[in-house]
């Protein structure tokens, strides 16, 4: 049985403030969980599974904080709807930033994305197309924010997420890199000739890339619609747009 102190620590992982000042962060479910405790990227503080979880896996993770919990004490710490079987504490991982490393091969940098489920998918995307960087500007969403965790589905422990000014890292790079953005007057992606090492910049998921960086980009590109209909959607869903556009990156 865990304590009520322990619940209330706990659940309060859920908000902002309290994950930068305990420096931790909560993960769900088996498959999440199971590969940050395999992962030495970071450290876990305590594990709480339920019975048939801890005892399908207590030998191999015997060197970590194991605490069985009843499937109601799950469901009090837990941030999800439905709760799993597991819930891991999670100390933040300390990142260091090297700007030519970022602009050595492909890379994303989000501006001001504010949806958890967004960056989520993103981490996930940028794992599949072997991006292993990702730039976020202060502004954007945290990635440790559980629902972002969640979204990624692990995705964040083999994807290098960092955070500042980013027009400064694009002021201070030496790499000669394009820097693509997109934008509804840009050149149709399928028709340009584009670079697949590049760094591409995602913009805001309702106002799109901001004025300061607009004039660092150097390719203005565009997903075109195929619709034949007057009337169609007006826009991508921001990760599926960086889909689209890692993909045709990759794909020269």
């Amino acid at each position: 049985m865990i304590s009520i102190q322990t619940i209330k620590r706990v659940k309060s992982l859920q908000q902002k403030k309290f994950r930068e000042e305990e420096h931790c962060f909560v993960a769900e479910t088996p498959k999440i969980v199971e590969e940050i405790l395999n992962s030495n990227t970071y450290s876990v503080e305590t594990v709480y599974g339920l019975k048939s979880w801890i005892d399908a896996n207590w030998k191999r993770f015997a060197r970590h904080t194991l605490e069985e919990v009843s499937p109601k004490e799950l469901e009090r710490i837990s941030g999800l709807q439905t709760p799993n079987q597991v819930l891991a504490v999670v100390k933040k991982a300390e990142t260091s930033i090297d700007i030519e490393t970022i602009f050595s091969d492909t890379c994303l940098m989000l501006d001001d994305i504010r949806d958890p489920g967004n960056l989520g998918t993103i981490l996930r995307i940028s794992d599949w197309f072997g991006i292993k960087h990702v730039v976020c500007s202060n502004e954007s969403v945290e990635y440790t924010n559980p629902k972002c965790i969640q979204a990624s589905m692990g995705s964040f422990l083999r994807v290098s997420v960092h955070y500042g000014d980013l027009a400064r890292f694009l002021l201070d790079k030496k790499t000669d890199i394009p820097i693509y953005g997109t934008f509804m007057e840009g050149e149709n992606i399928y028709q340009t000739e584009l670079n697949p090492k590049a760094c591409i910049i995602i913009g805001n998921e309702a106002h799109g890339i901001s004025k300061s960086l607009e004039s660092l980009i150097t390719k203005k590109i565009h997903i075109p619609s195929f619709s034949n209909e007057p009337k169609h959607a007006e826009s991508l869903n921001v990760s599926i747009a960086t889909a689209i556009l890692c993909s045709e990156l990759k794909r020269r």
